[in-house]
């Protein structure tokens, strides 16, 4: 699990914090079939201890989500890895994420694409996150506070959209925002819930189904759409 044996968190240093970062991309990551070089890189690149609370800190690369706060969690690094890889995105791409939380995932992105968008819900989240990111030089995140089920039209098209919240269908708007070629990579269901990637193509969608997942529920314009 690499949780991290230590009398105390700021006994960590820089180099055991390095080290266990690289024994979950090789053995969480790599071994699981993630295999895209610079989604490696990006793994390795990011701090994950940097998006956890302190008394998470010597959890941080450990095989699990773990608790952030407001009822939120920030994803397992398996997850992080396999739901980018699936995005299948480049340099200069543009993507938007709905659902900041820690901005983790969101850095992980940045690594790799142009800029993201993304939008958080829980608006102390959000500011944490928006915070956390400026602070650590992720100048090509843009965060904003709101309800994301509609997405951020002034920046569409998207070459991906990425969601980490899980609404019982696919929010048509989202849909409408990604450009031909682009995929979504997003968690879809209530009691069950199943990692779908789907494309945008010239006469409609195509939908891969992956893994089961589970993901906090979306909530806001999609609870009212729902009912």
């Amino acid at each position: 699990m690499l949780g991290i044996a230590c009398g105390g968190d700021a006994e960590l240093s820089s180099e055991i914090l390095e080290r266990v970062r690289k024994r979950m991309v090789e053995e969480q990551i790599a071994t699981r079939g993630v295999a895209d070089p610079a989604v490696l890189e990006a793994m390795l690149d990011v701090e994950r201890h940097r998006f956890v609370p302190p008394d998470m800190v010597r959890y941080a690369y450990s095989d699990q989500p773990l608790p952030i706060g407001e009822g939120q969690t920030i994803s397992q690094p398996y997850i992080v890895a396999l739901m980018t890889e699936l995005l299948s995105v480049e340099p200069g791409d543009t993507v938007l994420e709905i659902g900041t939380g820690s901005g983790y995932q969101a850095a992980v992105l940045a690594q790799i694409v142009a800029h993201v968008y993304s939008i958080e819900i829980v608006e102390p989240l959000g500011l944490q996150a928006q915070s956390r990111l400026h602070e650590l030089g992720f100048d090509n995140v843009t965060v904003r506070i709101g309800d994301g089920y509609r997405g951020w039209p002034e920046h569409a098209d998207f070459d991906g959209i990425i969601v980490t919240a899980a609404p019982p269908r696919v929010p048509a708007p989202l849909l409408e925002q990604l450009s031909v070629g682009g995929k979504m990579v997003i968690p879809v269901g209530d009691a069950f819930q199943e990692l779908q990637v789907i494309t945008r193509v010239d006469t409609g969608y195509q939908v891969q189904k992956n893994i089961p997942v589970r993901f906090v529920p979306m909530v806001g314009e999609v609870e009212r759409e729902d009912r």
